[in-house]
């Protein structure tokens, strides 16, 4: 068993760094690692335009710690009113590297997403032609819907009729959670790449539920069964594919996460990669988190890797109890219990 891992330096294809204090609060954790990110649009209110996105970007570089080699990549907020020519012109700025996709209600900050997919078809072919990525929270919100079978019936439902529509559009299919969306993902074609976050590969429902429920483990998707747990690893651990790290690293502040109807979402980027490390040593597969981590998202997105490397060293530490967040308190995910590897830079 190796005692130190070396990677080329990775990137982080899906994140939330929220805005004002909060931004200043959580940027550090995720620049001290990462050279990159996906920034989620779902601001309040959201980040809907080209101008939008340029504003939040030099919101992003100002909170930056000095020194800090860190590149945010922008998105936009898809909406049914989002004029064409909207997306046309972030396209053909270079400076937004994707759309984003809430179902109408899905998640934090969704109420102004999308409630049909058809209602966006226009767009949606405009991004097509262009070349834009559409990144999708894929997950349906019809109440009738078991909440552990929301990605499953988005798959069969929406994203699988929309990919046979539009067969040029590129998709990624966020955060996914299921055996199923594995098995969407494997068939579908080279538009179509995925991203798995720490906690889904870490952890399962029970870890949420058994005992007493732990609302820090409470995330949308929500976190499956056992046995998607085990497709997600071996997906993850493939070496060379379309499947590529995002964290969703999702920061609440405490009173938001601890209370009667907590928020969605949790906080990884204070140990983003020791939590994967952690799931690829599991699995016998830390040969190939370089791969997950630093290869296969710049080649799907079609940027060149990283200069540098990061290091982990196998060392077992404890992650403090909160971080200060503005004028709150942020909970980190695994607060409770032993990290097994440390990222040294």
């Amino acid at each position: 068993m190796p005692d130190a891992l070396t990677l080329p330096r990775p990137d982080d294809w899906h994140l939330h760094l929220r805005d004002g204090a909060a931004l200043a609060a959580v940027l550090p954790h995720t620049a001290r690692q990462f050279a990159r990110a996906v920034v989620m649009p779902n601001l309040s209110p959201p980040v809907v335009r080209l101008a939008d996105a340029r504003a939040y970007q030099a919101r992003i570089e100002a909170a930056l710690p000095p020194g800090a080699a860190f590149q945010p990549l922008m998105t936009l907020y898809l909406t049914e009113a989002t004029p064409p020519e909207a997306l046309i012109e972030a396209a053909e700025s270079g400076a937004v590297v994707g759309v984003k996709l809430y179902p109408a209600g899905a998640t934090t900050n969704s109420d102004s997403g999308v409630r049909e997919v058809s209602a966006v078809l226009p767009q949606l072919e405009v991004m097509a032609a262009a070349g834009l990525p559409l990144l999708v929270h894929g997950e349906v919100t019809d109440p009738a819907v078991d909440i552990f079978d929301r990605e499953a019936v988005f798959l069969e439902r929406t994203l699988g009729p929309l990919l046979e529509r539009l067969p040029t559009l590129r998709v990624v299919l966020e955060h996914i959670t299921t055996a199923a969306a594995v098995r969407f993902v494997d068939a579908a074609g080279p538009q179509l790449g995925a991203t798995i976050t720490a906690h889904h590969l870490l952890a399962t429902r029970n870890d949420m539920l058994v005992g007493a429920i732990r609302p820090h483990y409470f995330c949308l998707p929500v976190l499956k069964r056992a046995r998607d747990r085990e497709a997600l690893l071996e997906a993850a651990a493939r070496g060379p594919s379309r499947y590529f790290l995002g964290t969703d690293s999702a920061p609440h502040a405490v009173d938001k996460k601890e209370c009667p109807a907590g928020c969605a979402g949790s906080f990884t980027a204070h140990a983003a990669l020791e939590l994967y490390a952690e799931a690829f040593d599991e699995v016998g597969a830390l040969d190939r988190l370089a791969d997950f981590a630093s290869r296969n998202g710049p080649r799907w997105y079609g940027l060149p890797e990283n200069d540098g490397e990061v290091t982990l060293l196998r060392e077992e530490w404890a992650p403090p109890a909160a971080y200060p967040f503005g004028a709150g308190a942020l909970r980190p995910w695994r607060h409770d219990k032993p990290l097994r590897w440390r990222f040294v830079g």
